[in-house]
């Protein structure tokens, strides 16, 4: 049975977004809670490690195919290099996070004068940290998805 990775992640999207709003929601600040998530500048920064490094490491290939594992037959090799390509996006994930938490913390420190600022300051360093959960809760399924055709291929091999 061929399993369409497209829908786990669509799936697991629909379920981050359900959650997400039932969570925020229900809160006493209502939709104006959306808002606080948004964070454009942290976003970026974790992409901007995360999409260049895959390129520069000549990754990138390998990852664009981990969305088509299950969908498109790969030989052993090629599901090997898209786990370890897929490996390397959740590295640099987690890397872009804290590089872009760390910056956020430096310019907060520069504003320690001002008390007003500290809390929403405080909140957009966490908001780095939200992304690269964000970003990894559908890298996981990537990963496991392509472990798990690498093992049946193997399977397979040895009868």
């Amino acid at each position: 049975m061929k399993k369409n990775i497209r829908l786990v992640l669509l799936g697991e999207l629909l379920l981050f977004i359900i959650v997400f709003f039932i969570s925020t929601l229900g809160t006493s600040f209502g939709l104006s809670a959306v808002a606080w998530f948004l964070d454009w500048p942290s976003l970026i920064l974790v992409l901007l490690v995360l999409i260049p490094g895959l390129i520069i490491m000549g990754e990138w290939k390998d990852f664009l195919k981990a969305f088509s594992v299950g969908i498109k037959d790969f030989r052993l090799l090629e599901l090997k290099n898209i786990i370890e390509a897929v490996d390397a996006a959740q590295k640099l994930t987690i890397f872009g996070a804290l590089f872009a938490i760390i910056t956020s913390a430096i310019l907060l420190m520069g504003h320690l004068s001002d008390p007003e600022t500290i809390g929403p300051n405080l909140a957009v360093c966490f908001l780095a940290g939200f992304y690269a959960v964000i970003i990894e809760f559908f890298l996981l399924p990537l990963k496991l998805n392509a472990e798990r055709k690498m093992n049946e291929e193997m399977d397979i091999e040895d009868e």
